[in-house]
């Protein structure tokens, strides 16, 4: 019997986090590590589907250096690593309407990298595999709460299967579509895209060169993420953001022709594409909480804020979160004060608010930019990027923040 299986009884918890993706299962590990003697609980409604060697996972992140030292703290870094990490050691970003690009490379700031692409399975699994050997954590699943109730001193939390658990401190990590969040009326600021991205894993005829390259176009931007299988350098990972209808019509196609039209988009960076695994198409939405905090409450990751991924940086955002929830628990710990009060939480939303604010106003102003149609306007991003590219100082600096470096 698994400790997922274990029978539960009502029983008290230091900590409860709901939803072990990789930003909750994160935070539990790196909680549980940190902090010996808090008592933790990690539910998931949803077995995990589990990593496989043979097969890339559609879902993939790309790590900054900050993100990789996360995992390497929770003691999983090396575990993945082993298994199947791509270091990329470029970047190459072009305007699809006109000749305005920029090139980043990991030795211009003396590095090894600019990140890794990792799949997100993996990630997961390798945290839970350390979580079944950390003994002051919990891992219940499947895990499906029926009603959640809070008071002065806890928030209780009856499962389906009639037990109840409570806790000083509720900590949702369960995604961009929060029960949690929707259950504690946390307000929010959103907005629908009217795009879809579609991921997937493709096959090319050139090789990758360890380059991450994106194409911006009025339609949305297009990415290809290197992956490394056992060296073979003929496989990406692609986000390819499209307005609803244009995405309609590039799911509808069958591989060859849909193979043929990412050819024509990418300007065969990678050479002609010459095989895609199954397609999926996700809906786009911005979302941000107006707070992060509660009492006895604290939203994380994508519960807390989803962003557009035209750079890839949601995952690095919740890891972001994870390190500072952790710091100030942690630190409040050691004093003996009590973890779910607002005094406590307001330090986590104090240091992540703002960043998260400002790389959002980033992301969406990036976003408007590439996608207006203004003969002026296109006419300036093109000239900044060529601009930037020549300023080697502020192209490093560039780097170097996104890297998560500065």
């Amino acid at each position: 019997m698994t400790r997922s299986q274990m029978p539960i009884k009502a029983q008290h918890y230091d900590v409860i986090v709901v939803g072990a993706g990789m930003v909750g299962a994160a935070f539990a590990c790196l909680l549980a590590r940190s902090n010996p003697a808090l008592q933790i609980a990690l539910l998931e409604a949803h077995q995990s589907g589990g990593f496989s060697k043979d097969k890339f996972d559609p879902r993939v992140a790309a790590l900054t250096e900050k993100s990789r030292a996360l995992l390497e703290c929770c003691g999983v870094w090396e575990q993945i690593k082993a298994q199947r990490v791509s270091a990329y050691r470029a970047m190459h970003v072009w305007d699809a309407e006109g000749t305005g690009e920029i090139h980043f490379d990991c030795r211009d700031v003396q590095q090894s990298n600019l990140g890794h692409i990792v799949e997100n399975s993996l990630v997961v699994e390798s945290l839970l595999e350390q979580i079944e050997q950390l003994a002051n954590i919990n891992f219940i699943c499947p895990a499906t709460v029926n009603h959640y109730a809070r008071s002065e001193a806890q928030v209780s939390l009856e499962l389906d299967t009639g037990d109840v658990l409570s806790t000083a401190l509720l900590v949702a990590a369960d995604g961009g579509n929060s029960a949690i969040r929707q259950h504690f009326e946390f307000a929010t600021r959103e907005w629908d895209y009217g795009h879809s991205a579609i991921v997937t894993t493709v096959q090319s005829e050139a090789v990758h060169k360890q380059t991450a390259w994106q194409r911006f176009m009025p339609s949305g931007p297009l990415a290809l993420l290197p992956l490394d299988r056992e060296g073979d350098q003929h496989y990406c990972s692609l986000v390819w953001s499209q307005d609803s209808v244009e995405a309609e019509r590039l799911m509808a196609m069958d591989d060859e022709d849909f193979c043929a039209e990412l050819s024509r988009a990418s300007e065969n960076c990678i050479g002609k594409v010459i095989a895609v695994d199954k397609r999926f198409a996700i809906p786009l939405r911005q979302r941000h909480a107006t707070d992060y905090i509660s009492q006895r409450v604290a939203l994380l990751g994508d519960a807390a804020h989803t962003i557009h991924p035209l750079a890839g940086q949601g995952v690095n955002l919740g890891f972001a979160d994870v390190a500072a929830l952790v710091e100030t628990l942690s630190a409040q710990a050691k004093r003996g004060n009590d973890l779910g009060s607002l005094l406590t939480l307001s330090q986590y939303q104090r240091q992540r608010k703002p960043e998260n604010l400002a790389v959002m106003a980033a992301m969406e102003g990036f976003k408007r930019l590439f996608g207006a149609d203004n003969i002026a306007l296109r006419l300036l991003r093109n000239i900044g990027l060529a601009k930037v590219n020549r300023l080697h100082p502020l192209k490093n600096k560039i780097i170097r923040q996104v890297m998560g470096l500065s």
